[in-house]
């Protein structure tokens, strides 16, 4: 065939479920924005007219009639482009996860996924129904028959079709048949969530294909934190014949990111401009530009007004409050100062003007102090090595920061107890209880300032603490949103010394020399972390072994042992402890604030990992280490 060009172009957009307006308009602004750039087609992303988080309302009937009376508004604005974007339908009793084709204001089809993301975080098989291979059907919506199915589309003589998120990363993909039937050009509309590294597997298996396949392959994904948990990069690439032609920068704080680049499609397609090099992933850079995004569109999707946060000090809660100004200071890199503060939500055209003139450097550090309220909450356990850390942080990064003491609270609950069970309550004998009364009591007094401000209150668990419910119910895991659930301390460890000296946050030296711990025991027991559990590396291995690649707890031994991690004596007790604690406290991560999704795995019941709540504990399991004959 002669040769032909196509200018094609995809377009992240930062989409609500269920937020009609606002997914609209970021539809529009792409189509107008492809139009301009007289671009050929235009690639939006997965179920990207209600939301790809809509759940269970993917299963009421009346969304899927407003969801494609919606899209009946976006066909009227596509007028001499082709533009493909995600949308449900339901036929019969069966939902289907569709990319819809609507070409100069025509409907031309609707090509419907085949293979249903089921591991991990997605639970697609719950809402949808997959399609057949090779088959073409019709339905009838409001008066009109639609063409649905394994379709091939043309735009001026090439040929193409779509693969739609979970089609790519399957053995037996669309692609496969795609390449038989002729198909130049593979579409893939996705909702593909952050975690960290995964942009390299998504690099592979774009250019990959476009080489296995001898096509161009245009992929576009949903930005930023969508519905609470999922945090999506926003990435885009364009790739033909194992050539990455176009790549967009990820996680970036606008409602549309695009990227446009002229491919041509013959016999032997002239490949002008190619990205030969990408640098490798820091995993240090990843994560912190994908939880500063997801806490801003947490934050401004919750309508809250900023953050307030318990600032102990300590590693988890220094990590919050650096987020919160790393969060602004990406923020108006990306936004500049009033595009940020008009994105946010939070401010009034009165308060807006007093950012117009000033310097960048000094507006983020004012919207900091706007959007961060923090308090050292001290008794006669905490040391002026904490206190010093919260202050020195909070002040180096311009957060409101407040102090108080909270022993007479203690003392007046602890009294009334000792009252009531008629004895004095002791460190031998209650040492639990008081540990727990001293998180407890500092709860009421942060709600009451993020109710004054009418801001979301930062939980500050993470990931490694979670696994052994290391925390207390009331305390520590008070709060709104649980922003660093998902990451174990050994990297929240490392992350911090990395912010300190790559990002500049020198009010974080004072955390980075200290060694983790909760000072709820008297400070003569030296209480740390570690002492009360075990080598954060080490629980975090079990962890990992136990649930991302599921052994057995006798397999977790063997795999300790001989990777020489511990000797058998030590993995035994390590491994005891770890299978103990993680049983008896799944009702506590049941119980968390909302956490997002960093890593490649989580432990949140609601997404990652489902554990029964109570259960027999491994009994029968943990007693085969002690035969196991490693010991």
């Amino acid at each position: 065939m002669e040769e032909t060009k196509l200018l094609l172009a995809g377009a992240a957009l930062n989409q609500t479920p269920i937020d009609w307006e606002r997914n609209l308009q970021n539809i529009k602004d792409a189509i107008t924005e492809a139009i301009s750039n007289k671009v050929d087609i235009l690639l939006l992303p997965e179920l990207c007219i209600t939301g790809y988080g809509c759940e269970d309302l993917f299963l009421s009937p009346w969304l899927a009639e407003e969801a494609f009376e919606k899209l009946l508004q976006v066909k009227e604005w596509c007028e001499n482009i082709t533009v493909c974007l995600g949308v449900h339908v339901i036929i019969g009793l069966d939902v289907y996860n569709t990319a819809c084709v609507i070409k100069n204001k025509q409907i031309v089809g609707f090509t419907a996924k085949q293979f249903l993301a089921r591991d991990g975080v997605h639970y697609e098989p719950r809402w949808f129904t997959p399609w057949p291979a090779h088959q073409v059907s019709e339905f009838e919506m409001f008066g009109q028959r639609y063409q649905i199915g394994d379709i091939i589309y043309e735009e001026k003589g090439v040929k193409y079709a779509f693969e739609i998120c979970e089609d790519a990363w399957r053995p037996n993909r669309p692609a496969e048949r795609h390449m038989q039937k002729g198909v130049q050009l593979i579409l893939n509309p996705s909702a593909s969530h952050f975690a960290l590294s995964k942009t390299d597997l998504r690099y592979r298996l774009v250019v990959e294909a476009s080489k296995k396949y001898q096509c161009a392959y245009l992929y576009a994904n949903l930005l930023g934190n969508e519905a609470g948990r999922m945090i999506y990069d926003g990435e885009v690439l364009i790739a033909q014949n194992g050539k990455l032609i176009r790549r967009n920068d990820l996680l970036c704080f606008k409602d549309v990111d695009m990227e446009c680049a002229e491919v041509c499609f013959g016999e032997n397609p002239t490949i002008e401009e190619t990205i030969e090099y990408l640098p490798p992933i820091d995993e240090n850079k990843e994560v912190i530009a994908a939880l500063s995004l997801a806490l801003f569109d947490y934050m401004r999707k919750s309508y809250s007004r900023g953050f307030v946060l318990s600032l102990s000090g300590g590693a988890d809660s220094s990590l919050c409050a650096v987020a919160v100004a790393e969060m602004v200071r990406r923020g108006v890199e990306s936004l500049g100062v009033l595009g940020f503060v008009a994105k946010s939500r939070m401010f009034s055209l009165r308060e807006t003007a007093i950012f117009e003139d000033m310097p960048e450097e000094q507006a983020v550090r004012a919207l900091v102090g706007r959007m961060l309220v923090c308090a050292y909450q001290g008794t006669v356990n905490s040391s002026d090595d904490t206190y010093n850390s919260a202050k020195g942080l909070a002040d180096s990064i311009g957060a409101v920061f407040h102090s108080w003491t909270i022993d007479d609270e203690v003392v007046g609950y602890t009294s009334k107890i000792e009252s009531a069970i008629e004895r004095r309550l002791t460190w031998e004998n209650d040492d639990l209880t008081l540990q727990n009364i001293q998180a407890r009591v500092r709860a009421p007094a942060i709600w009451m300032l993020a109710n004054i401000h009418g801001a979301l209150l930062m939980a500050t668990s993470n990931r490694s603490e979670a696994a052994v419910g290391y925390a207390t119910m009331d305390g520590d895991t008070a709060g709104g949103i649980s922003p660093i659930a998902g990451i174990d301390k050994a990297f929240i460890r490392q992350l911090l010394i990395w912010m300190q000296l790559e990002l500049g946050y020198e009010g974080l030296q004072y955390v980075n020399q200290l060694q983790p711990t909760a000072e709820l025991r008297p400070a003569s027991e030296a209480q740390t972390d570690e002492k009360d559990l075990m080598p954060y590396e080490i629980l975090n291995t079990i962890e990992r072994y136990a649930f991302y690649d599921r052994l057995s707890p006798v397999q977790v031994q063997e795999k300790l042992i001989s990777e020489g991690i511990a000797d058998s004596e030590k993995a035994q007790q390590y491994i005891e402890k770890f299978y103990k604690l993680w049983s008896r406290n799944q009702w506590k991560r049941d119980r968390y604030a909302p956490s997002f999704h960093l890593d490649d795995y989580n432990l949140d019941p609601r997404s990652w990992l489902r554990f029964p709540i109570v259960s027999g504990g491994f009994r029968d399991e943990l007693e085969k280490l002690k035969s196991s004959g490693e010991i």
